[in-house]
């Protein structure tokens, strides 16, 4: 049973976010729990925001990446997965490798211990200097702002920090 658990959380690590597609959903810290019961694989993933609308492309590729392994799991007959709010997801979650996969794909990852009203510290991911600049705290998605490096001179999104007050 542990190692089919297993497989399972390997084949999580195959599924990206469709808007970040430099990291998985595990570093990501998306993955809540996978529990199996009588021949059932069922996943519990937080979402990163309520409203993302990336949900249903998330839970679609979990589905095919997972029923994949599960084809060749003695006892595994069904999977399924659930978006749970319980705890909330934060940045924290994001792993160690979420946040550098984030810098190489030009995406500043979330201020660690970020206080809440306080202003940011984002470091550039291109040159890493924090000569940067709030240009839109709206970004191409809900959980991205956008930042301009005054060093680099070049332009660049940042994760906004989601913590749990």
């Amino acid at each position: 049973m542990d190692d089919a658990v297993q497989e399972v959380k390997k084949a999580l690590e195959t599924v990206t976010d469709p808007e970040l597609p430099c990291i998985n959903i595990v570093d990501l810290g998306m993955l809540e729990a996978v529990e199996m019961s009588g021949g059932t694989v069922t996943i519990r993933l937080l979402p990163t925001f309520s409203g993302c609308p990336a949900l249903d492309m998330i839970k679609n590729d979990v589905l095919r990446a997972v029923r994949e392994v599960a084809a060749g799991v003695e006892g595994v007959s069904d999977v399924h997965v659930e978006f749970v709010y319980d705890p909330p997801w934060t940045t924290d979650r994001i792993s160690a490798q979420g946040k550098e996969n984030l810098k190489t794909f030009g995406v500043a990852p979330p201020p660690a211990e970020h206080v809440e009203g306080e202003p940011w510290k984002v470091d550039c991911p291109y040159c890493g200097s924090p000569y940067t600049t709030m240009e839109n705290i709206f970004g191409p998605t809900a959980c991205r702002s956008i930042l301009y490096c005054t060093h680099c001179k070049n332009p660049f999104e940042a994760m906004k920090p989601v913590a749990n007050w």
